[in-house]
């Protein structure tokens, strides 16, 4: 039994008078990638060079214009990247690197040397500041901790003075700011921002973490609020927020962040990051996306995103990862397909997209709609049908679509695993199509008989040549006729038809007929294809007559 009694909560902030749940979000935020940071630092392999410039070069194309690339201080490899992005002039001229460096005197030092030659850098400087890094991990004071911070600010901007050619701009995080009591959190970033020197025309980036998410997002927004409401030189700061997964709310967290005040998102593409992730930067803008408004990031071919992104990264996505998982437009039971298939039929090119169970339209991410309809044990007559239109044009009746959706049963449940649409058109063949006992059809020749129509029937019954003849209203009473001559003796109940893609016959499309009759055991359905609709109609005839006993 878990014991709970060693967790306590985290008190919610105070502010009675909250005003972000009357928000909501109408643009998207300044974006800032940090999969080459965050995001590289989480891997069981870090990226290599070659892996860290595709994976830059894939955001900057996606269009991040806010890009922390590497912790230069960290390692030699780290601080050899930057250098290689600057004098590789890889840097387009609207994306701004950002780099990492903790509050200490030869990591600045060696972080601001990295940066030699950028045309514009953004250098990020933290310092913890909860109670239990104060007083754990530093053994230090609120003061010792404003002090400290304070140093690396004027040591930052003294040697970007020495740089003149670069424009610089600073941005700080109290890290662990979730877990930090408010009155300290807001001390420390108006220190920060009246040691800059921060002006309207010259911003601190303030980025308030979600370091280890805590508490649930509203309480997360509350901070967010409270701090936005109270920070001095509030027009001289962009207000970023930072959340990890850790209770798997991060972009609930992030959305209401934005609502409480914040203009600016940190996170790494699929939710990569330290322990649970960083906050989904994809699943964010696409959220934004599918209210309406443009996201500023391009995940039009969703797919290519993804696959550079588990190269780099060498770590899978989900098969059901929002938007970009292999799963996320597909639908295996049988009411959902039901209700895709209706959905899909009516949406109107132009239209506002409104179908059933599918949140976006997946052509808007480079995905088709192969997957969106696979059948398995669950399945229904509606995710069947839908496959057999889409893939071979069969627009099959209700009935029948009743009737073959129990034969697929019958057989995922001996085999116990999803069916291919290429396996379905199979079942169907050898089910209406290939059925040839106990009638065979060979041929047929339609002749007048006065106002009725007359109809000479070769077939094999039981493997012996025969030839019926019968007449009627028309083709199909005819057959019906013919047939009865030789004991077999059926009532037609429908009668539908349809022509067919090229694709399910291998050459020019085909008229598919549909007829269901009644017999003294039932009712059965039959199908008949051929280029000649009135040889279809015969062939479903016997089709339906052959499976009389099935």
């Amino acid at each position: 039994m878990l014991n709970v009694s060693k967790y306590q909560p985290f008190p919610a902030a105070q502010l009675p008078d909250r005003q972000w749940p009357n928000k909501t979000i109408t643009q998207h935020p300044i974006w800032m990638s940090s999969d080459l940071r965050d995001g590289n630092q989480s891997l069981f392999e870090p990226m290599n060079p070659d892996r860290k410039l595709r994976m830059f070069t894939m955001l900057c194309d996606i269009g991040f214009k806010e890009i922390e690339v590497a912790f230069p201080s960290a390692s030699q490899t780290e601080f050899n990247f930057v250098r290689q992005l600057i004098e590789g002039n890889y840097i387009p001229a609207d994306v701004t690197i950002a780099v990492l460096t903790a509050a200490r005197e030869h990591l600045i030092r060696s972080t601001m040397a990295s940066l030699t030659g950028a045309r514009r850098a953004i250098v990020h400087v933290y310092t913890a500041t909860s109670k239990p890094f104060r007083e754990m991990v530093f053994g230090m004071s609120r003061k010792e901790v404003i002090d400290m911070a304070v140093a690396a600010v004027i040591l930052i901007k003294k040697l970007a003075a020495e740089q003149p050619e670069t424009e610089w701009m600073l941005e700080y995080s109290p890290e662990a700011f979730s877990a930090t009591e408010p009155d300290f959190a807001l001390e420390i970033c108006n220190a920060v921002t009246e040691a800059w020197g921060a002006t309207p025309d010259n911003k601190v980036i303030l980025n308030l973490p979600a370091t280890v998410e805590v508490s649930t997002p509203n309480v997360y927004a509350d901070q967010i609020e409270w701090m936005h409401r109270h920070l001095a030189r509030r027009n001289s700061v962009i207000l970023s927020i930072h959340m990890h997964n850790d209770r798997g709310t991060a972009v609930a967290a992030a959305e209401l962040g934005q609502m409480a005040g914040a203009e600016r998102v940190e996170g790494c593409l699929f939710g990569n990051g330290e322990r649970t992730g960083n906050v989904d930067l994809v699943t964010l803008a696409m959220n934004l996306y599918t209210q309406g408004i443009p996201s500023g990031l391009d995940f039009s071919d969703i797919d290519a995103v993804a696959s550079t992104a588990q190269y780099c990264n060498q770590l899978p996505i989900s098969p059901r990862h929002p938007y970009a998982g292999d799963l996320v437009f597909t639908a295996f039971s049988g009411s959902h397909q039901d209700a895709i298939k209706k959905g899909l039929a009516v949406q109107k090119p132009n239209a506002y997209w409104n179908v059933p169970y599918l949140p976006v339209d997946p052509a808007d991410v480079g995905r088709n709609y192969d997957s969106v309809i696979r059948v398995n044990s669950q399945s229904g007559k509606g995710g069947i049908a839908y496959l057999m239109e889409t893939e071979y044009g069969m627009n099959m009746p209700r009935r029948l679509q009743v009737e073959f959706s129990t034969i697929v049963q019958q057989q995922l449940d001996q085999l116990g695993t999803e069916i291919s649409a290429a396996d379905l058109w199979r079942l169907f063949q050898k089910t209406y199509l290939d059925c040839r006992m106990p009638v065979l059809y060979r041929e047929h020749h339609l002749s007048e008989a006065g106002d009725r129509q007359a109809i000479r029937l070769v077939v094999e019954i039981n493997g012996l040549p025969q030839v019926l003849c019968g007449e009627g209203n028309g083709p199909i009473d005819a057959a019906v006729a013919a047939l009865g001559s030789a004991g077999i003796h059926i009532q037609v109940r429908s009668y539908a038809e349809s022509s067919m893609s090229a694709s399910a016959r291998g050459g020019n499309a085909a008229a598919c007929a549909f007829i269901e009759i009644a017999h003294a055991a039932g009712l059965s359905y039959g199908v008949g294809m051929d280029d000649n609709i009135v040889t279809a109609v015969v062939r479903a005839l016997i089709s339906a007559v052959n499976r009389m006993t099935c």
